[in-house]
């Protein structure tokens, strides 16, 4: 970190920014530039017009929020590429905790950042390759640092914003360097320790751990107790049948 406050964090050695002021979304251009790229490089937008989340929804972005994506070349299998997800999930709590207080903070299963119960950060990653390794993987990443997105209606976990709870708004250059170098830090406990530390640091700030919550799946709708998840990053939930195991669902508490 750098000790001039004015300042703001240090940007991490080895790994380039591209700042747009206007795209459609940073996980299109990360896709468009990923052939091209030498070293793992962020893309920040300081507005995008048509950013998206999970399942094709839809991803508000209020000029001073953050939306970025981190666009590399692993050496990783698709299903390795995927767990990164949590990876970065943990990266993002431990930037949020940097100004706000962890115990405010908790990480809901598979891709989200509440804070005091409201969605605040949420995570996308998107891959290219073949069955046995990626070509290169994306990591989006969008949080709420100044403004609350308008127009979201029926949310489960409605929006918050950092500034109201911190009482100042972070500007998105200081978020994305810290939350750089953590990522960078994520990988490489990765590398050394293997996703099961990585699970264990998520598992630590996981919401609704050991309590009742429901997972609607494209199937059917599961209600049990979280109980934890699996070396694939799956939801492992107790219900009247025993333990179920969910790869991919809504999760609701």
């Amino acid at each position: 970190m750098s000790t001039d406050l004015n300042a703001g964090p240090r940007w991490p050695t080895g790994v380039d920014l591209v700042v747009l002021d206007e795209v459609d979304s940073t996980m299109t251009e990360a896709a468009l530039r990923a052939a091209s790229i030498r070293v793992p490089t962020w893309i920040m937008a300081k507005r995008q017009t048509a950013g998206r989340g999970r399942r094709g929804k839809q991803w508000m972005d209020p000029r001073g929020n953050l939306a970025a994506t981190l666009v590399y070349k692993p050496q990783a299998t698709p299903q390795d590429a995927a767990l990164r997800s949590f990876l970065a999930a943990v990266a993002l709590f431990e930037t949020l905790a940097f100004w706000v207080p962890r115990e405010r903070l908790s990480l809901k299963w598979p891709n989200d950042v509440l804070l005091d119960g409201g969605k605040v950060a949420g995570i996308l990653l998107e891959s290219s390759g073949t069955a046995e390794s990626v070509n290169w993987l994306s990591i989006g990443v969008g949080v709420n640092l100044a403004m609350v997105p308008q127009g979201v209606q029926d949310a489960a976990f409605p929006p918050v914003s950092v500034s109201s709870a911190v009482g100042h708004v972070i500007r998105p250059k200081d978020f994305l360097s810290l939350l750089a170098t953590n990522l960078i830090t994520q990988e490489n406990k990765l590398t050394y320790f293997g996703f099961e530390r990585i699970r264990a640091d998520w598992l630590r700030n996981a919401a609704r751990l050991g309590e009742t919550i429901t997972a609607r799946t494209a199937q059917e709708t599961l209600t049990g107790i979280f109980d934890t998840i699996d070396r694939d990053g799956n939801l492992v939930l107790i219900t009247g049948r025993g333990p179920v195991t969910v790869s991919a669902a809504d999760v609701h508490f």
